[in-house]
């Protein structure tokens, strides 16, 4: 017998059919985002997963690592009492792409922006940064190795550290001044570190994480590359290679370390060493190689 087909008006558009939801493909088989990268994507580290900042400031954080094998500080957020300096530090990391870490206290925690290339000096060279999940703040001390296949694998260099305050209309603001700066997308603020002081200003540029950071006109304006001419860690005077070898870096993030370095860069222990021996053998009157003077 002839099976009657249904009537158009009971026929169901592909439109109306359940759609099953990207959660519930499971993580390998999710569609891939018709929109730009995140910025943990930007900075070589992404994992796709959705933000769980409304569960609080660190909740992201601490979900994209498993601290019993990254040696990254869990997160908790700091009080402090209000007036105190606020700390900032640039992290050179090198995890699937090299980028530097730019972190500002604020409220108990560190904000964060990936910058590709690393600040700059000077006010004609504007560095894309994007804002990635706040840190707590003892990953200020963190400097080390990331094991592989961890969230962010790879080296991390403390490349500079100091104190920072949001610039207000009469002066330096609190962190309610930041805040109304931040929530507008335009953060003016100074900095007085080792290798980055002065006046600066982060300003937002497209959606919510996209920020481009720019120097301010002032004295402390330098028209030179600091990532390039200055790439030693402010607190161990190591290059980025060194701290891999000392943390026992794979292979593989050991050759990603010497790479990110500088052609040149030396630890400044090894360098002083050098300068500690020439001076020695000078002392001693031990026969140093000369140059063969020119013919005439």
């Amino acid at each position: 017998m002839k099976t009657q087909s249904a009537r158009p008006s009971e026929r169901r558009r592909a439109s109306d059919r359940p759609r099953i939801s990207d959660d519930a493909r499971g993580p390998d088989r999710r569609r891939a985002p018709d929109r730009p990268p995140n910025a943990a994507d930007s900075a070589g580290t992404g994992t796709g997963l959705p933000d769980l900042s409304q569960y609080g400031r660190l909740a992201e954080y601490n979900r994209k690592r498993h601290f019993g094998v990254t040696p990254e500080p869990a997160g908790t957020p700091v009080q402090r009492p209000a007036g105190h300096p606020l700390e900032f530090v640039v992290q050179k990391h090198r995890a699937r792409q090299l980028h530097y870490d730019f972190r500002l206290e604020h409220r108990g925690v560190m904000l964060s922006w990936a910058v590709p290339k690393g600040p700059s000096p000077d006010p004609a060279v504007k560095r894309l940064a994007m804002e990635t999940e706040p840190h707590p703040m003892d990953y200020n001390q963190f400097e080390g190795v990331i094991p592989e296949g961890e969230y962010g694998g790879g080296t991390v260099m403390i490349w500079d550290k100091g104190v920072w305050a949001p610039i207000a209309p009469t002066g330096l603001g609190d962190e309610a001044e930041a805040d109304r700066q931040l929530k507008k997308g335009d953060l003016k603020f100074v900095l007085l570190g080792e290798k980055l002081s002065g006046s600066w200003v982060l300003v937002r540029t497209r959606g919510t994480r996209q920020w481009l950071l720019i120097k301010h006109q002032d004295e402390y304006v330098r028209h030179e590359d600091v990532a390039t001419t200055r790439p030693l860690s402010v607190v161990s005077g190591r290059t980025l290679a060194a701290i891999a070898e000392a943390a026992g870096a794979s292979p593989r993030q050991l050759g990603d370390a010497v790479a990110a370095d500088p052609p040149g860069a030396v630890t400044a222990t090894s360098a002083t060493r050098r300068r500690s021996t020439s001076k020695s053998a000078d002392r001693q009157g031990t026969p140093r190689p000369r140059t063969r003077p020119a013919k005439r």
